[in-house]
C-alpha cells in the first residue's frame, strides 16, 4: 500500500468515526427541552431539593400508598413531567438514562435510583 492510500484510509476512517459519533448523538437529550429547564425553581428551593427530595418522595409515598392522596406537588409523576427532557426528534428521554437528570445526580453521591424500577421514566400521556 503507498502512502497516498494509507493516508486517504485513515482520513475515510476518520471521517466514518466522527460522523458515526454524531448520529449515535441525535437521540441522546437536547439542553433546554424540559419543563423544568424554563423555571427559575422547582417546588422548592434549589438547595432544598438537592438536599431533601428523596424525604418529599418517600412522605409522598406514604400518603399515596396508605391514605390513597394523590397529586400533591411532591408527586414522583411530577417530578418526570418536569424533567424529562427531548431528543433532537422531540422523544422524551427517561429521566435516568444515563447523563439524564435523575442518573446524574445519584451517579455522582453513588446512590441506587430504585424508583424507576416500578415508576415511568417519561411524562404520561395527558
Amino acid at each position: 500500500m503507498t502512502r497516498k492510500s494509507v493516508i486517504m484510509f485513515l482520513a475515510a476512517s476518520i471521517a466514518g468515526l466522527f460522523i458515526s459519533l454524531v448520529s449515535a448523538q441525535a437521540g441522546e437529550a437536547v439542553e433546554g427541552t424540559a419543563k423544568a429547564d424554563k423555571l427559575e425553581q422547582c417546588v422548592e428551593p434549589t438547595p432544598v431539593m438537592r438536599r431533601n427530595h428523596f424525604e418529599f418522595i418517600k412522605h409522598q409515598r406514604d400518603l399515596t400508598v396508605h391514605e390513597g392522596i394523590r397529586g400533591s406537588k411532591y408527586s414522583l409523576a411530577g417530578c418526570v413531567d418536569c424533567h424529562a427532557r427531548k431528543d433532537a426528534a422531540g422523544k422524551a428521554v427517561p429521566v435516568n438514562a444515563e447523563g439524564q437528570f435523575c442518573d446524574g445526580c445519584h451517579d455522582y453521591a453513588a446512590v441506587s435510583l430504585k424508583c424507576f424500577e416500578c415508576h415511568r421514566t417519561v411524562p404520561g400521556e395527558k
